[in-house]
């Protein structure tokens, strides 16, 4: 189930709200929200909430053994070793098995094949980090073992972030966990949050995602030159509105129900570096690899370049088990550092519209990489976008032409230009209630007929 659905929208979300709300007690609302999580996984494929509950299982386990160890004596490290061995031995089985054998298959020459009952459970890459993230920091005494199975459990399943995110850490919800605070004003507060992220996927990520199948699923070597940037700039659009829809949905849902996840998007294409974007983009991948792999590591201060290279290597491989995700990762590790040492400075010295210009193209280029998961067509289409021997044709035209007013408004909605219009009006208008209630209904209704007669509503991050 996606919250992009009829279905989400029209039933699941209102019976479980109305359930929840009933439900007397911080306890029993836990139990709901389990419930009806357990319920959400296990609509498309349900076998998979296997996996999910033994990830949540084994470290509510692990976390009350390392809660009642010594901090830092033998006996925890062992154990935290356990707990992280069993979760990335869980993501590599279901996630990167396949890709592992085929690589050794075209190394070696074996014949090494993948059960066919492997195959990759949604969301696991969310939930497998969050899980392991609760046990370190348990480790690190930075938080108390959460005692309650079913407190525990409705952190690991819960619904709203449970999919895309964002990576909700055990630090910023353990304490609502035992006792939150709903209000008419928060759960107001929220329904315009998702209908906000529901705008933005079903309004403007799906309109965008029709103009990049049409553009990039085709005979690329027939692509000219200025309609391969069309389709790939779209695509930078559709992918930014998809994935910070769903964070926006998931924000909105945590609002209603009395928690506040931290934000995972900010803007991200107004940067004027790519260290900035990337503190902007999925903002909480970025603090997970930051706190628990880059730091550790020595960060800053000890073989930067090293670090560098396996946070990079490793976001790229998080993002799928394929290795267009591995180049588009060191592509970003290798820009950045080069930032860190040389570019930065000049970068200063320049006026800061030609950063925006120069992280805008080396975003996009990085789309490039990301979105071909098949070489030969990466290839193809990089000498469509660079080959200005082919520069234009009829359909860049007809398609810029019968496109025109959607990307403008891509382009604006990207940037903070709508919130700061949005926050004037309410200034000089003065208390007017109704106002945000009318708006989440307009945009509600507005998604809801789109979906109705829906034939294209792909979920970009089902694969990670």
């Amino acid at each position: 189930m996606v919250f992009s659905s009829i279905v989400f929208i029209g039933v699941f979300l209102p019976i479980f709200l109305i359930v929840y709300f009933f439900a007397p007690g911080t306890k029993l609302k836990n139990l709901v929200l389990v419930f009806f999580s357990l319920v959400f996984y296990a609509w498309g494929e349900p076998v998979w909430v296997l996996a999910l509950l033994f990830s949540g299982s084994t470290d509510y386990v692990f976390g009350r053994i390392i809660g009642a160890l010594p901090k830092g004596c033998r006996q925890a490290k062992l154990v935290l070793a356990v707990s992280i061995i069993s979760n990335l031995g869980l993501l590599i089985v279901f996630k990167y098995s396949g890709f592992i054998a085929q690589n050794l298959n075209d190394v070696f020459g074996l014949s090494l094949a993948v059960p066919g009952f492997i195959t990759l459970p949604i969301g696991i890459s969310f939930y497998t980090f969050q899980t392991m993230s609760y046990t370190v920091d348990v480790y690190r005494g930075t938080v108390k073992s959460q005692k309650s199975y079913i407190g525990f459990l409705s952190y690991v399943t819960m619904f709203p972030q449970l999919l895309a995110g964002p990576i909700v850490r055990y630090t910023d919800i353990e304490p609502g966990i035992s006792g939150r605070r709903m209000s008419l004003e928060g759960f107001s507060q929220g329904i315009t949050r998702f209908a906000i992220g529901l705008g933005k996927k079903v309004i403007l990520a799906n309109a965008a995602g029709s103009v990049v199948v049409f553009l990039l699923d085709g005979n690329l070597e027939r692509l000219s030159m200025a309609s391969a940037w069309l389709g790939i700039i779209f695509y930078t659009f559709q992918i930014y509105f998809d994935f910070s829809g769903y964070s926006d949905m998931a924000i909105g849902m945590g609002k209603m129900i009395g928690y506040n996840y931290k934000e995972n998007f900010n803007y991200p294409y107004v940067s004027k570096s790519i260290t900035e974007f990337w503190r902007r983009w999925h903002i909480s991948l970025s603090s997970f690899f930051r706190d628990f792999l880059y730091i550790p590591l020595g960060g800053n201060q000890r073989m930067y370049v090293r670090n560098m290279f396996i946070v990079w290597f490793l976001t790229g491989f998080w993002h799928g088990a394929s290795w267009n995700f591995i180049l588009w990762g060191i592509y970003f590790g290798v820009i950045i550092t080069l930032e860190r040492f040389i570019i930065i400075r000049i970068l200063e010295k320049v006026p800061s519209v030609f950063g925006h210009i120069y992280s805008l193209f080396l975003i996009v280029v990085g789309w490039m990489l990301f979105y071909f998961t098949d070489f030969g067509r990466l290839g193809q289409f990089l000498n469509a976008a660079f080959r200005p021997e082919n520069l234009s044709d009829f359909t860049f035209t007809s398609t810029l032409t019968s496109h025109l007013f959607l990307l403008l408004i891509l382009i604006i909605a990207a940037t903070p230009a709508p919130t700061a219009l949005a926050k004037r009006l309410k200034e000089q208008i003065g208390p007017a209630g109704y106002l945000e209630p009318v708006f989440s209904a307009a945009v509600l209704l507005v998604c809801i007929l789109l979906l109705v007669n829906a034939t294209f509503n792909p979920f970009l991050y089902f694969r990670f």
